[in-house]
């Protein structure tokens, strides 16, 4: 705080302040400080009064994207089994694909002296995350990579499982094939997307721009999207769901529209899921799941980090691709 405050030319109280929330300070003097605490790269010490000189903190910042999504409760029980062997725990934030968010949370979290970070990312330039590697605490990333940041990364085979799960469309006869996901702008998006069309490129077919319609975050939209989908002139007879929550929010539509009458059951669209999903073994259009194991995604991102903390802390970055597996099921 002295560094601070004589880098914004004010006294420790009046940085105290600032920090504290701004009480009694103009709001000038609240920007200079804040401004030199940027620049300096200043993180206020959460854990001061209860880490003696030479200890560390014990705590593992994880940030996932969704945590209203069951695969990210399931991804953290993976990271926090890992971690607590060690005797350290975790401390588990959300950013909701908000690149905003994700900066504020790693900064709360180095805020808190964490030992290492585990995060899956949004679709930022990560330079919050490179930083806090120069600042020497170690980062993972996790179901996603960011260009620009070196550092250890485990992900799914976005590409090949997206492929196998268009193929095994296109094997059953269909050829309006739509595609719901994430934005392409996002890492995991943008793979499965790619693996889309290279299975229409191997078949030979067009991938018609009005059905592949990447974007939906959350259930909502995906759902949203499926009804526009499911009012074209021509429909598609089949769609390829490019994660869970796209799944459930085509489901959802389509269930509405059979139990109301407007869409014959026999006619619904044929479905592939990237991601399991709940009761999806009682959804009677499922063709496939792109199967894989988000806890065995966390226990190995938290290996990599754990590597970091107790291991050989300079050796080059090291990127894990996991296998996925096309599980189909009856139509």
């Amino acid at each position: 705080m002295k560094d601070v405050a004589a880098h914004a030319g004010v006294s420790p109280m009046t940085v105290s302040r600032t920090l504290a929330g701004g009480t009694n300070v103009r709001p000038d003097v609240q920007e200079r400080v804040l401004r030199s605490v940027e620049e300096l790269g200043y993180y206020r010490n959460e854990n001061a009064r209860s880490i003696r000189p030479g200890q560390t903190s014990g705590l593992i910042g994880v940030a996932i994207t969704n945590i209203a999504n069951p695969y990210y409760g399931t991804f953290a029980l993976g990271v926090e089994e890992e971690v607590a062997r060690t005797g350290r725990r975790i401390i588990l934030g959300n950013t909701a694909e908000d690149g905003a968010r994700e900066q504020q949370l790693v900064h709360d979290f180095l805020g808190r002296r964490v030992e290492g970070l585990i995060v899956v990312p949004t679709d930022t330039d990560g330079v919050h995350l490179a930083r806090s590697r120069k600042e020497g605490v170690p980062v993972v990333l996790a179901s996603r990579r960011v260009e620009g940041v070196d550092a250890d990364s485990v992900v799914l085979d976005d590409a090949g499982g997206a492929y196998a799960a268009t193929m095994a469309l296109l094997d059953a006869g269909h050829r309006r094939i739509a595609y719901l996901g994430n934005t392409r702008s996002i890492y995991t998006g943008r793979r499965r997307y790619d693996g889309f069309v290279a299975a229409h490129a191997e078949r030979g077919v067009e991938v018609d721009s009005k059905l592949a319609l990447p974007g939906q975050q959350d259930v909502a939209s995906a759902q949203h999207v499926a009804a526009r989908l499911l009012d074209l002139d021509e429909p598609p007879t089949g769609i390829f769901c490019a994660n869970n929550r796209n799944t459930v929010g085509a489901v959802t539509e389509i269930t509405r529209r059979v139990r109301d009458g407007r869409l014959d059951a026999a006619a619904a669209p044929a479905l592939v899921s990237f991601d399991d999903f709940e009761l999806s073994d009682v959804v009677p259009t499922l063709v496939g799941i792109v199967e894989h194991d988000p806890r065995e995604l966390g226990r190995r991102a938290a290996r990599l980090l754990l590597d970091r903390l107790d291991g050989d802390a300079d050796q080059s970055a090291r990127d894990i691709v996991l296998p996925v597996h096309l599980r189909p099921t009856a139509v």
